[in-house]
């Protein structure tokens, strides 16, 4: 195990790459609730929970390798314990690339089964057709994995992390702080823009909707909620609001296929259109990428 003053000092150099400012810190960090806070990156992605406390510190994501002293630094801010492990939700980069500096400093890096089994081959994301990324090096692999759920008994709560149904990836890990009453939910759950289905990775949008009604079935009045992807943090009725809106899009483009539509036809008759000044504003996935998979995922 290593603190983070010993590694803060190896990575000066990197840190003045990303660094945004010599005052302003790169990460946002808010304070969820109990003991987890959240990192909010500048593109408001691949948000990270920090949860703290005497037993050591659990990460949920670790953003890209480069981030790595920005993050460690935002970490060093909220407690001095030591860094143990890091939880990766799925197998996108902005969620694994710290993986490699993180375990190079005994961290030990858990996620599910399939993520570690994604990682023995190249990587690919959706956006713009399909992006591929190099394989993660062996030490950036989990070393903890599990099948269906696991729970970590740390700083006086439980920890439990579980396997999500197939939605954004067929590997999504939620995460419940049980004592503190804060759900991560990785990128199944974005605040911020339209679901984004990877099916080059096993994700489904008919699972998004179940696993969203999971999500919201286990939370109370009082829980906080970390989107994978979107600003600060939110609750109940923002997954509620989600949840909504991939109802919408699946009434929507089943009552065109009822009707006789094409796909050509489903994205000529612009069912979203009252949709995009809220959802659409991330020109990588817009509803002409996310209506082909809800069409197709009707029509099988």
């Amino acid at each position: 195990m290593f603190k983070l003053a010993s590694i803060l000092s190896l990575c000066l150099v990197s840190m003045a790459l990303i660094a945004q400012s010599s005052t302003d810190p790169y990460f946002t960090t808010y304070h969820v609730a109990g003991k987890v806070h959240m990192l909010q990156s500048p593109d408001a992605g691949g948000n990270i929970g920090v949860f703290s406390g005497d037993d050591g510190v659990l990460l949920i994501d670790d953003r890209f390798d480069r981030e790595t002293p920005a993050l460690l630094e935002s970490v060093s801010a909220i407690s001095d314990e030591d860094i143990r492990f890091s939880v990766n939700t799925h197998i996108h980069p902005d969620h694994i690339g710290g993986n490699n500096n993180l375990a190079a400093h005994g961290v030990l890096i858990l996620a599910h089964d399939s993520v570690r089994l994604r990682m023995l081959k190249e990587l690919i994301i959706p956006r713009r057709g399909g992006i591929t990324f190099p394989q993660p090096p062996e030490q950036a692999r989990p070393v903890l994995t599990y099948s269906e759920a696991i729970s970590f008994h740390l700083n006086g709560e439980e920890v439990r992390v579980f396997l999500a149904p197939p939605a954004h990836t067929d590997g999504d890990s939620f995460v419940y702080f049980m004592g503190s009453d804060v759900l991560h939910l990785g990128d199944v759950f974005r605040t911020n823009m339209y679901p984004i289905i990877d099916k080059l990775n096993g994700g489904s949008f008919l699972g998004m909707i179940e696993a969203m009604d999971i999500a919201i079935g286990m939370a109370g009045p009082d829980t906080k909620v970390i989107p994978g992807h979107g600003v600060g943090f939110t609750d109940r009725e923002g997954m509620v609001e989600v949840h909504t809106l991939l109802i919408t899009l699946r009434d929507r483009v089943q009552e065109l296929i009822d009707s006789g539509s094409s796909l050509d036809e489903v994205l000529a008759a612009k069912p979203t259109a009252d949709l995009d000044g809220r959802w659409g504003q991330v020109p990588s996935w817009t509803a002409a990428d996310v209506l082909p998979i809800v069409y197709d995922e009707l029509t099988q």
